[in-house]
C-alpha cells in the first residue's frame, strides 16, 4: 500500500497550512513542514483552519530542504511548480512497489528555489492554468487537486474503504 506525504516548503500563510492539515487528516497523508515557517504553529489562524483535526495528522518538521530530501531518500518525489513543463496528470501515482511517495509544494510567495526546480526537472509537474489573470493557484487548492488525483489512481485504497461522500 502506498502512503502519501505532502511537503510544504517554507509556507507563509497559516490558513493554507491549516486547510492542508485538514486534508491530510481526511486522506491519511503525512504533512511535512520545511522551515523556516512564516508563522508560529501556535497561531490561532492555523489551528482554526485545521479545526479539531490536528491530533489526527502526523506532522514532521524539517530544518531545511536538504534535511527533507534525506528523509525522502529513494522514494518517489513529485514536485509541483507552475514552472514545470510536465502536467501532474502524467504522474503514475499507483506505483505498487513503493511504500511512500512525496508531493512537494513551494511557498505561497516565492515557490521553490529556481536551481532546485532546474536540478529536478524530470520530477517537476504543473497544474495547468491561465496565467494571464492569475499568478498561481491557492496552495491548499493545489495540494487538494494533486493529492486527490493520486488517491484516485490508488483507487482510494489508502482510505481503507471508509471514505464518505457526505458533506460537512
Amino acid at each position: 500500500m502506498i502512503h502519501n506525504h505532502i511537503a510544504l516548503y517554507q509556507p507563509v500563510m497559516p490558513a493554507n497550512t491549516g486547510n492542508i492539515a485538514r486534508t491530510c487528516a481526511a486522506t491519511n497523508a503525512t504533512l511535512h513542514l520545511i522551515k523556516p515557517l512564516g508563522f508560529s504553529t501556535e497561531d490561532k489562524m492555523l489551528k482554526r483552519a485545521g479545526l479539531d483535526y490536528w491530533p489526527h495528522v502526523e506532522v514532521i518538521y524539517h530544518d531545511s530542504l536538504e534535511d527533507f530530501l534525506l528523509v525522502v531518500g529513494d522514494a518517489p518525489l513529485f514536485i509541483i511548480s507552475k514552472f514545470a513543463q510536465q502536467v501532474y496528470t502524467d504522474i503514475d501515482f499507483s506505483q505498487e512497489s513503493c511504500g511512500h511517495q512525496y508531493l512537494l509544494f513551494g511557498s505561497e510567495t516565492h515557490g521553490l528555489p529556481a536551481e532546485f526546480i532546474e536540478a529536478h526537472g524530470t520530477e517537476t509537474f504543473c497544474i495547468p492554468m491561465r496565467n494571464d489573470y492569475v499568478r498561481a493557484l491557492n496552495l491548499s487548492n493545489a495540494v487538494n487537486i494533486v493529492l486527490y488525483e493520486a488517491l484516485r489512481q490508488q483507487s482510494f485504497r489508502d482510505l481503507n474503504g471508509t471514505y464518505s461522500c457526505e458533506n460537512d
